[in-house]
């Protein structure tokens, strides 16, 4: 999980996107071809067994009284009984084994692990895990928001006895594991020594610098992956298989006191004695799991899971190393697995008994090493992405019959097979025709056009849905929505097609994506109102906003060139160069020009509010502490050619 999921999933559980005027003014029902779907689905799934029900379940203290969490606005920001509704059997609308997954995922509260150690789950997509130290709390992942941490440490408190926070640890970069540090402790502790913040190397930077350069884009593709704007419910959002949905309240951020680089170190922290494994590069490109050595407990962060993960979160993301995944978990397998009563994981329940821990951790290692393996070796025998993908699907490995943790409710066998292609031969598959196709509005125009047009192509896609090919309809009516955007009846049944496949699915980001879609067929693109947190602004480097002041720039606009800004950031003690050049912006930190042709010179936020707020240079030069000096058109003309800041785009309409 990361920053981008956490800020377009703000509103996820609390709000259903207005309804406007449609082809449809709600869903539909399952049809004939999925209720069929469903019941072979039904037929296919693992043996029940009781380990999830009673894992789950056990050690269950206490929850909240009032089930929606606020925040201090009066707005709310998670509801716990937002997937009440979850009881009995699966309705057709809901993939039966996603239905069950839901049954375990939608429980919440304070749960003792063992006897110093316990986990909020259930108040954020995330758990909150809590060690008894010496003199107070030791917290691991404070969740999303403040205001659900802060929730969460009311309930710890009111149950267990009131105590003080000793120690944070952030066991990786991604923000449902950070974001609600403000709400457990506090800077001035931190920085007084009274409390400890501890992360993996390269947290600070990884943290930070995900979401700058592609911020735009992962932000909108998450709100697809989280299901934004679709209300949880039978035909709506039914979680993100890792967890229910995100909480959406405050994201912050204090930096790490100290830092963790190698496997096998270890720290006391307040009295507690843990060793440390490193996994960076793996679900996170900084990451550590933990066993706290004398209650026997092995925190396996999110490397495990109660689900198969994402190698390529559909998000969007650098491709993760599915054999350094396998091998991380291997080494937990054999090392602290067998000296652990409980495994636990920042997402789900946990794992009870040595040799139930060391099978699960090891059921997983099996299940990435079985997809890393058999996707190399169908791609080294000259198999594409998506014949790899196709193949994997349909023979799943033997472990996914008896194995629920291995199922795909969160990443799938087909998503992870084209990432694993794609990590070692990237997108193209050697075949010429797909080197240079046309664009995708080009090539729908086209391929309408050589179907018999539009009628002809409606007509072959309204024959697919009756046969219950809704895979073939999308990709027919997915053309012929890009050809003809406004033809009402190709949207329509795109969305149909798109319903039935998100109802069908086991993984609920699948599900979000099918559903978003529909919804946006339906009603039109929801505004974003997604804002960064302002700790993340804060954290991010100078020379990472710069280049992402540069991805801004659009030459094909720019009038003025050829000229340097000497930048002067008073509150940071740091200089830097933007250069503007003839087709790019070069930005230097540390160094300024001989020559510039304009100085800016004051607090950084000054240089956030010239450069990507765009408030007018004369405004600028009147906050306190700001000079502006030098050619102040061409900084003017400079400004003009920057794009506004990406706030959403269409997906499914050209």
């Amino acid at each position: 999980m990361n920053i981008a999921n956490l800020r377009a999933g703000a509103a996820l559980c609390l709000v259903v996107a207005a309804s406007a005027a449609a082809a449809q003014d709600g869903p539909a029902p399952a049809s004939e071809a999925t209720g069929l779907e469903q019941r072979i689905a039904l037929k296919n799934l693992p043996p029940e067994g009781t380990r999830d029900t009673a894992d789950a379940a056990r050690g269950f203290l206490a929850t909240r009284k009032d089930p929606v969490i606020l925040a201090a606005n009066g707005k709310p920001v998670w509801n716990l009984d937002a997937y009440a509704f979850v009881t009995g059997p699966a309705p057709e609308t809901v993939n039966p084994s996603l239905w069950r997954h839901m049954t375990h995922l939608k429980r919440h509260g304070l749960y003792e692990v063992t006897k110093n150690v316990w986990q909020v789950r259930g108040f954020d997509v995330s758990n909150m895990t809590v060690i008894r130290g010496q003199t107070g709390w030791i917290v691991i992942d404070p969740l999303t928001s403040v205001e659900a941490a802060r929730a969460a440490m009311e309930l710890v408190n009111g149950t267990l006895g009131q105590r003080p926070v000793s120690a944070v640890l952030y066991s990786h970069s991604h923000g449902d594991h950070f974001g609600g540090v403000r709400g457990v402790t506090d800077e001035d502790a931190v920085k007084s020594g009274k409390v400890a913040v501890i992360a993996p190397h390269g947290f600070m930077e990884e943290a930070t610098s995900e979401n700058v350069m592609a911020g735009g884009a992962m932000m909108r593709r998450a709100a697809y992956q989280f299901g934004t704007g679709l209300a949880p419910g039978a035909t709506g959002q039914m979680g993100s298989g890792i967890g229910m949905g995100i909480s959406a309240g405050t994201l912050s951020l204090i930096p790490p006191t100290d830092t963790i680089a190698r496997t096998g170190e270890t720290r006391v922290v307040d009295g507690i004695d843990m060793e440390f494994q490193i996994v960076s590069g793996t679900e996170a490109p900084a990451e550590f799991n933990v066993f706290i050595r004398p209650e026997k407990t092995f925190l396996a962060a999110e490397i495990a899971t109660c689900t198969l993960h994402n190698i390529l979160t559909p998000r969007g993301a650098k491709v993760r190393d599915a054999r350094a995944w396998a091998r991380y978990l291997d080494e937990a397998a054999l090392k602290y697995a067998p000296q652990s009563d409980t495994v636990i994981s920042s997402h789900c329940w946990p794992i009870f008994g040595r040799a139930e821990g060391t099978a699960w951790l090891a059921a997983q290692r099996d299940n990435y090493r079985w997809l890393h393996d058999q996707t190399v070796r169908r791609m080294n025998r000259g198999e594409t992405m998506h014949e790899i993908a196709e193949a994997l699907e349909k023979s799943p490995p033997p472990g996914n019959l008896t194995e629920w943790s291995t199922r795909g409710y969160y990443g799938t066998i087909s998503h992870n097979a084209k990432a694993i292609y794609q990590f070692y031969l990237g997108w193209y598959d050697a075949v010429p025709a797909n080197l240079h196709p046309h664009p995708p509005v080009a090539r729908a125009i086209r391929l309408v056009e050589a179907l018999g047009g539009a009628e002809r192509t409606l007509a072959l896609a309204e024959r697919e849905m009756a046969a219950g090919d809704y895979r073939w309809a999308s990709d027919l009516l997915q053309n012929l929505v890009f050809a003809e955007p406004g033809n009402a009846k190709a949207k329509a049944l795109l969305a149909a097609s798109y319903e039935q496949q998100g109802y069908q699915s086991e993984s609920a980001i699948w599900r979000n994506q099918f559903l978003s879609a529909a919804n946006d067929l339906r009603r039109g693109r929801p505004e974003s109102s997604a804002a960064q947190s302002n700790d993340m602004v804060a954290a991010i480097s100078t020379q990472e906003l710069l280049d992402s002041l540069a991805t801004l720039f659009a030459p094909e606009r720019a009038q003025a060139r050829n000229f340097a800004i000497a930048i002067e950031l008073t509150d940071r003690g740091e200089t830097a160069t933007l250069e503007v050049g003839e087709q790019a912006m070069i930005g230097r930190v540390g160094v300024l020009p001989e020559k510039p042709a304009i100085t800016i010179r004051g607090p950084r936020r000054a240089l956030l509010a010239l450069l990507f707020v765009r408030m007018p240079a004369d405004a600028v030069a009147k906050m306190p502490g700001v000079t502006l000096s030098g050619d102040m058109v061409a900084l003017q003309r400079m400004s003009d050619a920057l794009d506004p800041m990406p706030h959403g785009f269409d997906i499914v309409t050209p």
